[in-house]
């Protein structure tokens, strides 16, 4: 359910830049120096303000140089529906990032910029002005991660932190998606709806932590991938769970 949250001009300039390679078709995928935005949503299928918010992502997820990944959460699951799609890690996911922040603002539909700056998902003009910010401000660290996959593993590789450069210790997270998913809600506050997720976490699971020293790492796909998964993210990450350093995509997310 939507809070009273509005995205100020305060809010916008306290934006912190994150950056992620985009979608690859090939067997391989990589920053090559492009930083899109990384835009998260917070969803459920049993909450009445989220299908503008859910129908917006088709448009977010077409911007050149972002990528846009739903998260379904099971916090609402008592009013009636059962989310389909939700994950106590998703919810879990969404209040570590408020309890970073230190205001502890958990509401749906909740987009997440870079990490970092939180916007009321269906405000198109706010998500739009925090995208865009996004992409005009490089971040003071940005870490080129890739991806290349064969028949049987993913092989994620984080290159070394600048040379004088601190960097805090980050968690590196594979994120299984996929692309779209038609949901029919039956009962609750959405009740006779049909609405189509995008980009759906499947599955989002902690790899390795990353120091600033190079790191390769091999995951076999059956044990990170889900059967309805097509694309995956890797996202190197502040730990406890904030700003973005890094991300990698493979598969396509942006249709």
């Amino acid at each position: 359910m939507q809070s009273s949250l509005e995205l100020t001009r305060r809010q916008v300039l306290a934006l912190a830049a994150g950056a992620v390679a985009a979608g690859a078709t090939g067997r391989i995928a990589k920053a090559d120096g492009v930083r899109p935005a990384v835009v998260e949503l917070f969803t459920s299928q049993g909450c009445s303000s989220c299908p503008p918010a859910d129908a917006f992502m088709e448009e977010v997820r077409a911007m050149k140089d972002v990528v846009a990944l739903t998260y379904n959460v099971d916090y609402w699951d008592y009013r009636g529906w059962r989310d389909t799609l939700a994950s106590p890690e998703n919810s879990k996911r969404q209040y570590k990032y408020a309890k970073a922040r230190g205001d502890m603002d958990v509401y749906t539909p909740q987009m997440i910029i870079d990490g970092v700056t939180h916007v009321v998902g269906s405000q198109k003009s706010a998500v739009i002005s925090a995208i865009r910010y996004s992409l005009s401000n490089p971040p003071p660290v940005w870490i080129p991660v890739s991806i290349f996959a064969n028949d049987a593993e993913f092989q994620i590789t984080v290159d070394e932190s600048p040379a004088d450069t601190p960097v805090p210790a980050a968690s590196l997270w594979f994120v299984s998606v996929a692309p779209r998913i038609p949901v029919e809600i039956e009962k609750g506050e959405n009740a006779g709806q049909n609405i189509v997720y995008l980009n759906v976490v499947r599955k989002l699971v902690p790899v390795g932590m990353w120091h600033g020293d190079k790191m390769t790492l091999a995951l076999p796909k059956d044990s990170v991938m889900t059967e309805d998964s097509t694309s995956c993210v890797a996202l190197l990450q502040m730990k406890p769970l904030g700003r973005i350093l890094g991300c990698a995509t493979w598969g396509r997310l942006n249709s």
